[in-house]
């Protein structure tokens, strides 16, 4: 009986706690993002309302164990490719049959989910400490959002990043498939100026890049930090790289070889699982996956475009040390 006459109290703190959040929330500053979805700004990012509530049930719910590996990316700077490569290092036999291979049955997406927006958005929250160890999770949050217990820990995190100009024109052609699709697509000169200022979802993207990339570089036995570009160039170093992190490294260049085959975009994309269905609110597989290249901006920013990209990536990695080949 004290145990049921306990449950009323932890219900009531649960909804308090919500309905302070709520209060929170509905007093941030607004802005519609590509005049289609509500966002606010919390701690200096721009969020979709319901991403803010998720990210604050994370923050402070989340217990982190030292063997954890949490994947980090702004949205559209390689994300899908990562979850893959590190589900194969960590998960699976580097040689399997086609059959047994986890990508040939859903898109990295489910397999290796995004925290705030999968996992922490369900009601009720998954018993995430019944998963297989090591866990393996992704955010699109800043560096500065999450848990203190990933922090503190010996718990790893994988940041991808890519140059600014490439991002946008992915965010844009992604975007415009979800918000925009059978339509004109949004005018690309409007999105360029919401990416400089920072207020488009999850912006703004060079505050969220530099957090890690800083982070980085004071603790790099705890955070990885690869560029897009870089793994495009060199695939075979850059995963070698990123296995012995996880502390998974290759036993010979065949396993190397293997895994860099069966996580290619080429191949991701041509995957009968990628080419139909959904992982999350509709959103098709095919979206994650579209030319994949470096320096495709140059198909579509004009002079002007590129010179503002430029000079706001400019001010805001000055003095990082953080530069993208573009």
């Amino acid at each position: 009986m004290a145990a049921q006459e306990s449950n009323p109290n932890i219900i009531d703190s649960c909804k308090s706690s919500e309905e302070e959040n709520d209060g929170l929330i509905n007093e941030l500053p607004n802005a519609i993002f590509w005049d289609v979805m509500p966002i606010k700004k919390w701690q200096g990012f721009w969020f979709e309302p319901g991403l803010i509530k998720c990210a604050m049930k994370f923050n402070s719910t989340l217990e982190a164990k030292h063997n954890d590996v949490l994947l980090a990316s702004a949205p559209k700077t390689g994300t899908t490719w990562l979850k893959a490569l590190c589900l194969c290092i960590l998960h699976q036999n580097h040689n399997i049959p086609e059959n047994e291979d986890l990508l040939t049955k859903d898109n990295p997406q489910f397999h290796v989910q995004t925290i705030e927006s999968s996992i922490y958005s369900t009601k009720p929250t998954p018993d995430l400490y019944g998963t297989s160890s090591p866990r393996l999770f992704h955010t699109h949050l800043p560096f500065s959002f999450l848990p203190d217990s990933i922090k503190n820990t010996n718990c790893k995190i994988v940041c991808v990043a890519r140059n600014s100009k490439d991002t946008l024109v992915s965010l844009w052609h992604f975007f415009n498939s979800i918000f925009r699709e059978n339509q004109e697509p949004y005018p690309l000169e409007k999105a360029v100026e919401e990416f400089c200022t920072g207020v488009h979802q999850y912006g703004p993207y060079f505050e969220n890049v530099l957090g890690y990339w800083l982070e980085s570089r004071k603790r790099p036995e705890k955070i990885l930090f690869l560029k897009y570009e870089e793994m495009i160039k060199d695939p075979k170093g850059e995963v070698k790289k990123l296995a012995l992190f996880l502390g998974k490294p290759f036993e010979n260049e065949e396993d190397l070889e293997n895994v860099v085959w069966r996580c290619s975009l080429e191949r991701l994309r041509n995957l009968e699982v990628n080419k139909n269905g959904s992982v999350i609110y509709g959103v098709p597989n095919g979206s994650y996956f579209r030319k994949g290249m470096v320096g495709d901006w140059k198909n579509y920013l004009n002079p002007e475009m590129e010179d503002r990209i430029n000079q706001t990536t400019l001010i805001k990695f000055q003095g990082s040390g953080l530069e993208f080949d573009n």
